[in-house]
Protein backbone atom coordinates (compact mmCIF):
# COMPACT_ATOMS: atom_id res chain seq x y z
CA UNK A 1 0.00 0.00 0.00
CA UNK A 2 1.29 3.45 -0.85
CA UNK A 3 -0.09 5.08 2.27
CA UNK A 4 0.09 4.25 5.97
CA UNK A 5 -3.18 3.47 7.73
CA UNK A 6 -4.25 5.34 10.83
CA UNK A 7 -5.14 3.49 14.04
CA UNK A 8 -8.82 4.06 13.31
CA UNK A 9 -8.46 2.60 9.81
CA UNK A 10 -6.44 -0.37 11.10
CA UNK A 11 -9.20 -1.09 13.63
CA UNK A 12 -11.76 -1.00 10.82
CA UNK A 13 -9.61 -3.44 8.83
CA UNK A 14 -9.47 -5.87 11.75
CA UNK A 15 -13.24 -5.65 12.19
CA UNK A 16 -13.85 -6.29 8.48
CA UNK A 17 -11.54 -9.32 8.52
CA UNK A 18 -13.44 -10.79 11.47
CA UNK A 19 -16.76 -9.94 9.85
CA UNK A 20 -15.95 -11.57 6.49
CA UNK A 21 -14.54 -14.62 8.30
CA UNK A 22 -17.88 -15.03 10.09
CA UNK A 23 -16.31 -14.59 13.56
CA UNK A 24 -18.53 -11.59 14.38
CA UNK A 25 -21.78 -10.27 12.91
CA UNK A 26 -22.61 -6.73 11.78
CA UNK A 27 -24.14 -5.73 15.13
CA UNK A 28 -20.96 -6.77 16.93
CA UNK A 29 -18.92 -4.85 14.35
CA UNK A 30 -20.86 -1.63 14.90
CA UNK A 31 -20.22 -1.89 18.67
CA UNK A 32 -16.55 -2.60 18.06
CA UNK A 33 -16.18 0.44 15.79
CA UNK A 34 -18.70 2.68 17.61
CA UNK A 35 -20.53 3.45 14.36
CA UNK A 36 -24.05 2.83 13.09
CA UNK A 37 -25.12 -0.42 11.43
CA UNK A 38 -25.60 1.47 8.16
CA UNK A 39 -22.00 2.73 8.36
CA UNK A 40 -20.76 -0.83 8.96
CA UNK A 41 -22.50 -1.92 5.75
CA UNK A 42 -20.86 0.92 3.78
CA UNK A 43 -17.42 0.04 5.17
CA UNK A 44 -17.96 -3.62 4.37
CA UNK A 45 -18.89 -2.83 0.73
CA UNK A 46 -15.70 -0.81 0.26
CA UNK A 47 -13.64 -3.55 1.90
CA UNK A 48 -15.08 -6.26 -0.36
CA UNK A 49 -14.51 -4.12 -3.47
CA UNK A 50 -11.10 -2.59 -2.76
CA UNK A 51 -9.70 -4.47 0.20
CA UNK A 52 -7.74 -2.63 2.91
CA UNK A 53 -6.92 0.37 0.65
CA UNK A 54 -10.65 1.03 0.45
CA UNK A 55 -10.68 1.81 4.17
CA UNK A 56 -8.20 4.69 3.86
CA UNK A 57 -9.88 8.08 3.86
CA UNK A 58 -10.08 9.67 0.43
CA UNK A 59 -9.43 13.06 2.07
CA UNK A 60 -5.93 12.01 3.14
CA UNK A 61 -3.31 14.32 1.60
CA UNK A 62 -5.88 16.70 0.10
CA UNK A 63 -5.93 20.39 1.00
CA UNK A 64 -8.89 21.19 3.25
CA UNK A 65 -11.71 23.20 1.72
CA UNK A 66 -11.61 25.32 4.88
CA UNK A 67 -7.95 26.21 4.52
CA UNK A 68 -7.31 29.95 4.50
CA UNK A 69 -6.24 31.26 1.10
CA UNK A 70 -2.53 32.16 1.25
CA UNK A 71 -3.08 35.71 -0.02
CA UNK A 72 -5.62 36.28 2.78
CA UNK A 73 -3.19 34.93 5.36
CA UNK A 74 -0.41 37.17 3.99
CA UNK A 75 -2.65 40.25 4.07
CA UNK A 76 -3.84 39.45 7.60
CA UNK A 77 -0.25 39.01 8.80
CA UNK A 78 0.69 42.38 7.28
CA UNK A 79 -2.29 44.20 8.84
CA UNK A 80 -1.62 42.66 12.23
CA UNK A 81 2.05 43.67 12.04
CA UNK A 82 1.19 47.24 11.07
CA UNK A 83 -1.73 47.87 13.41
CA UNK A 84 -2.44 45.04 15.88
CA UNK A 85 0.86 43.38 16.81
CA UNK A 86 0.27 44.05 20.53
CA UNK A 87 -3.41 42.98 20.44
CA UNK A 88 -4.76 39.68 21.72
CA UNK A 89 -6.05 37.26 19.05
CA UNK A 90 -9.72 37.91 19.86
CA UNK A 91 -9.46 41.69 19.53
CA UNK A 92 -7.21 41.39 16.46
CA UNK A 93 -9.84 39.13 14.83
CA UNK A 94 -12.56 41.69 15.51
CA UNK A 95 -10.49 44.54 14.04
CA UNK A 96 -9.49 42.58 10.93
CA UNK A 97 -13.19 42.03 10.18
CA UNK A 98 -14.33 45.52 11.20
CA UNK A 99 -11.60 47.62 9.55
CA UNK A 100 -10.22 45.44 6.73
CA UNK A 101 -13.09 43.07 5.80
CA UNK A 102 -10.84 40.07 6.58
CA UNK A 103 -12.99 37.41 8.22
CA UNK A 104 -11.02 34.70 10.01
CA UNK A 105 -11.59 32.57 13.09
CA UNK A 106 -9.93 33.55 16.36
CA UNK A 107 -7.90 30.32 16.27
CA UNK A 108 -6.60 31.11 12.76
CA UNK A 109 -5.56 34.61 13.84
CA UNK A 110 -3.95 33.16 16.96
CA UNK A 111 -1.88 30.77 14.83
CA UNK A 112 -0.88 33.62 12.48
CA UNK A 113 0.22 35.77 15.43
CA UNK A 114 2.17 32.91 17.01
CA UNK A 115 3.97 32.20 13.72
CA UNK A 116 4.83 35.90 13.34
CA UNK A 117 6.03 36.17 16.93
CA UNK A 118 3.29 38.58 18.01
CA UNK A 119 1.62 36.23 20.49
CA UNK A 120 2.92 33.64 22.93
CA UNK A 121 0.63 30.72 23.83
CA UNK A 122 -0.57 30.95 27.40
CA UNK A 123 0.06 28.21 29.91
CA UNK A 124 -2.80 26.23 31.41
CA UNK A 125 -5.21 27.98 33.74
CA UNK A 126 -4.08 28.32 37.34
CA UNK A 127 -6.15 27.30 40.33
CA UNK A 128 -8.29 30.14 41.64
CA UNK A 129 -7.44 30.68 45.30
CA UNK A 130 -10.33 33.12 45.73
CA UNK A 131 -13.47 31.72 44.07
CA UNK A 132 -16.05 34.36 43.17
CA UNK A 133 -19.09 34.61 45.35
CA UNK A 134 -22.50 33.87 43.90
CA UNK A 135 -23.93 36.59 41.68
CA UNK A 136 -26.96 38.62 42.73
CA UNK A 137 -30.23 37.57 41.15
CA UNK A 138 -31.41 40.75 39.40
CA UNK A 139 -30.02 43.58 37.29
CA UNK A 140 -29.29 46.64 39.46
CA UNK A 141 -29.50 44.75 42.75
CA UNK A 142 -25.75 45.23 43.26
CA UNK A 143 -23.41 47.41 41.21
CA UNK A 144 -19.66 47.09 41.71
CA UNK A 145 -17.72 50.34 41.29
CA UNK A 146 -14.01 50.98 41.10
CA UNK A 147 -11.40 53.36 39.72
CA UNK A 148 -8.60 52.05 37.50
CA UNK A 149 -5.51 54.30 37.04
CA UNK A 150 -3.77 53.45 33.77
CA UNK A 151 -2.15 54.91 30.65
CA UNK A 152 -5.52 54.75 28.94
CA UNK A 153 -4.49 57.11 26.13
CA UNK A 154 -0.87 55.91 25.99
CA UNK A 155 1.64 58.72 25.46
CA UNK A 156 -0.88 61.01 23.76
CA UNK A 157 -2.16 62.35 27.10
CA UNK A 158 -1.40 62.22 30.80
CA UNK A 159 -2.13 59.09 32.82
CA UNK A 160 -5.76 59.13 33.98
CA UNK A 161 -8.35 57.01 35.80
CA UNK A 162 -11.34 55.13 34.42
CA UNK A 163 -14.32 54.86 36.77
CA UNK A 164 -16.09 51.56 36.14
CA UNK A 165 -19.63 50.55 37.13
CA UNK A 166 -20.44 46.87 36.48
CA UNK A 167 -23.64 44.99 37.27
CA UNK A 168 -23.06 42.04 39.58
CA UNK A 169 -25.94 39.92 38.25
CA UNK A 170 -25.17 40.15 34.52
CA UNK A 171 -21.56 41.31 34.34
CA UNK A 172 -22.64 44.15 32.02
CA UNK A 173 -20.65 47.38 32.02
CA UNK A 174 -23.13 50.06 33.02
CA UNK A 175 -21.01 53.20 33.21
CA UNK A 176 -17.48 54.21 32.18
CA UNK A 177 -16.02 57.65 32.86
CA UNK A 178 -12.50 59.03 32.45
CA UNK A 179 -11.24 61.40 35.15
CA UNK A 180 -7.76 62.84 35.82
CA UNK A 181 -7.74 61.06 39.22
CA UNK A 182 -10.13 59.10 41.44
CA UNK A 183 -12.19 61.87 43.07
CA UNK A 184 -15.52 62.36 44.82
CA UNK A 185 -16.74 64.68 42.05
CA UNK A 186 -15.82 62.10 39.42
CA UNK A 187 -17.84 59.40 41.17
CA UNK A 188 -20.74 61.83 41.63
CA UNK A 189 -20.82 62.50 37.88
CA UNK A 190 -20.56 58.78 37.09
CA UNK A 191 -23.35 57.91 39.54
CA UNK A 192 -25.55 60.66 38.10
CA UNK A 193 -25.06 59.34 34.55
CA UNK A 194 -25.74 55.79 35.76
CA UNK A 195 -29.00 56.80 37.43
CA UNK A 196 -30.15 58.69 34.32
CA UNK A 197 -29.40 55.67 32.12
CA UNK A 198 -30.38 52.77 34.39
CA UNK A 199 -32.20 54.11 37.44
CA UNK A 200 -31.19 53.85 41.10
CA UNK A 201 -29.13 50.79 42.01
CA UNK A 202 -30.24 48.96 45.15
CA UNK A 203 -26.67 48.83 46.46
CA UNK A 204 -23.10 49.75 45.56
CA UNK A 205 -20.13 47.50 46.24
CA UNK A 206 -16.90 49.46 46.64
CA UNK A 207 -13.52 49.37 48.32
CA UNK A 208 -12.45 51.30 51.44
CA UNK A 209 -11.13 54.36 49.61
CA UNK A 210 -11.39 57.60 51.58
CA UNK A 211 -13.94 58.80 49.02
CA UNK A 212 -16.38 56.22 50.37
CA UNK A 213 -15.64 56.15 54.10
CA UNK A 214 -13.74 58.03 56.83
CA UNK A 215 -10.51 56.10 57.45
CA UNK A 216 -8.88 58.42 60.03
CA UNK A 217 -8.09 56.82 63.39
CA UNK A 218 -10.48 57.82 66.13
CA UNK A 219 -13.07 59.13 63.65
CA UNK A 220 -16.71 59.09 64.69
CA UNK A 221 -18.14 55.79 63.37
CA UNK A 222 -21.31 57.68 62.42
CA UNK A 223 -19.42 60.21 60.29
CA UNK A 224 -19.63 59.90 56.52
CA UNK A 225 -18.04 61.26 53.38
CA UNK A 226 -19.82 63.44 50.85
CA UNK A 227 -20.32 60.43 48.59
CA UNK A 228 -21.59 58.37 51.52
CA UNK A 229 -24.04 61.12 52.46
CA UNK A 230 -25.27 61.40 48.86
CA UNK A 231 -25.90 57.67 48.50
CA UNK A 232 -27.69 57.53 51.86
CA UNK A 233 -29.96 60.40 50.79
CA UNK A 234 -30.73 58.50 47.59
CA UNK A 235 -31.54 55.34 49.52
CA UNK A 236 -28.64 53.36 48.05
CA UNK A 237 -27.06 50.78 50.34
CA UNK A 238 -23.25 50.87 50.37
CA UNK A 239 -21.19 47.72 50.97
CA UNK A 240 -17.43 47.86 51.57
CA UNK A 241 -15.23 45.13 50.07
CA UNK A 242 -12.58 43.83 52.44
CA UNK A 243 -10.09 42.83 49.73
CA UNK A 244 -9.44 43.24 45.98
CA UNK A 245 -10.51 39.60 45.53
CA UNK A 246 -13.90 40.39 47.06
CA UNK A 247 -14.72 42.70 44.13
CA UNK A 248 -13.21 40.32 41.61
CA UNK A 249 -15.71 41.00 38.81
CA UNK A 250 -14.91 44.69 38.54
CA UNK A 251 -11.19 43.96 38.96
CA UNK A 252 -11.38 41.45 36.11
CA UNK A 253 -13.30 43.99 34.01
CA UNK A 254 -10.52 46.52 34.68
CA UNK A 255 -7.90 44.10 33.34
CA UNK A 256 -9.92 43.45 30.20
CA UNK A 257 -10.53 47.16 29.65
CA UNK A 258 -6.85 47.99 30.15
CA UNK A 259 -6.03 45.54 27.38
CA UNK A 260 -8.77 46.51 24.94
CA UNK A 261 -9.90 50.08 25.63
CA UNK A 262 -6.43 51.63 25.53
CA UNK A 263 -5.92 50.07 22.08
CA UNK A 264 -9.32 51.35 20.95
CA UNK A 265 -8.35 54.91 21.95
CA UNK A 266 -5.17 54.55 19.89
CA UNK A 267 -7.02 53.33 16.80
CA UNK A 268 -9.58 56.13 17.17
CA UNK A 269 -6.84 58.77 17.46
CA UNK A 270 -8.11 59.92 20.86
CA UNK A 271 -5.70 62.36 22.52
CA UNK A 272 -7.49 63.46 25.69
CA UNK A 273 -10.25 62.81 28.21
CA UNK A 274 -12.72 65.15 26.48
CA UNK A 275 -12.40 63.39 23.12
CA UNK A 276 -12.58 59.98 24.84
CA UNK A 277 -16.06 60.81 26.14
CA UNK A 278 -17.34 61.89 22.73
Amino acid sequence: MGMMMSQKEEKRGQAMELLTAGKIDQKEADKMLAVSLRQVKRILRRYRTLGLPGLISTKRGRVSNRRVVETTRTTATKMIGEHYHDFGPTLATEKLAERHDIHLSVETVRQIMIAAGYWKPKKGATICAHPMRERRARLGELVQIDGSPHDWIDDRADRCTLLVFIDDATGNLLQLRFTPTETTLGYMHALHDHIVAHGLPASLYRDKHSIFRINAKGADPESETQFGWATRELGIECIHANSPQAKGRVEHANQTLQDRLSKETRLAGISGIASAHN
